[in-house]
């Protein structure tokens, strides 16, 4: 079953549209949802034009495509366990929240907050994600616990804060403070970062680009070959000011 959902044009393009309804699994009984524009109650119908095609005994069957102006609708995907979702171009904040299961595939950006404290699942974002990029929210102690996220842009600041499992995958670069206080998974990045994993106590980190500025609390313990990147890599254990355990490997500045 394939559920299109075409945003309207609307008078005020610019309010947000809170849209934790938009999952697979809520499409099984019908298309009668209800999302908010700004703090109005909307029907779903209001707001985008509805097409559906076949059908489904079960969410995981069930396919959910935004298309049009999508940029300004936040929280699709919200605790998502099953199915799959497509975004045609850009999704604006806290996509995939405390998804469980399924897929989501973003064909344009994503805003901040992609992946907030996911657990299992995979999203795909083909362009650049905001901040706070599969992190908790202000004031949480974990982060993203399960499942993968990957982007094939770049991320903002605080990409993979408090990550706790999981495998975040950044083909890009990110901004500042990757990784900061890691407790777990794996994130890799294979362009440009600054000042990554400070805080770190566990997982392990891989970055293929540049460091700009290098948190002086790890220390250095070895060199290896990653077979799987075709490297050398430096290998640093810390953030040892945190008593940390993480694995943090950087592409030794001499290859090329």
């Amino acid at each position: 079953m394939r559920v299109i959902l075409e945003s309207k044009v609307r008078k005020k393009p610019t309010l947000p549209i809170e849209a934790e309804a938009i999952i697979p699994r809520n499409f099984l009984k019908g298309t009668d949802l209800l999302v908010y524009e700004g703090n109005k109650e909307r029907k779903l119908s209001e707001l985008f034009w509805i097409f559906v095609e076949g059908t489904a005994v079960s969410p995981e069957n069930i396919e959910v495509v935004l298309k049009g102006d999508t940029s300004r609708i936040k929280r699709v995907g919200e605790y998502m366990d099953t199915g799959s979702i497509l975004i045609s171009r850009d999704i604006g904040m806290h996509c995939g929240n405390f998804m469980s299961g399924g897929t989501i595939e973003i064909l344009g950006n994503a805003d901040a907050w992609l992946g907030r404290e996911m657990r299992g699942g995979t999203i795909l974002c083909r362009g650049n994600a905001g901040h706070y990029c599969a992190t908790g929210y202000r004031g949480e102690k974990k982060g993203m616990q399960g499942g993968k996220v990957e982007v094939f842009g770049n991320t903002g600041d605080f990409c993979a804060e408090y990550l706790a499992g999981g495998e975040v995958h950044v083909h890009g670069s990110t901004g500042d403070f990757p990784g900061v206080e890691m407790r777990g998974g794996q994130l890799i990045i294979e362009g440009d970062v600054t000042r990554p994993c400070a805080n770190m106590k566990d997982g392990t980190c891989v970055i293929l680009g540049r460091v700009h500025e290098m948190i002086p609390t790890f220390e250095k313990i070895d060199r290896r070959v990653l077979p799987e990147w075709k490297i050398t890599a430096d290998v640093y254990k810390g953030d040892v000011a945190n008593r940390g355990k993480g694995m943090l490997m950087i592409k030794n500045p001499g290859e090329v």
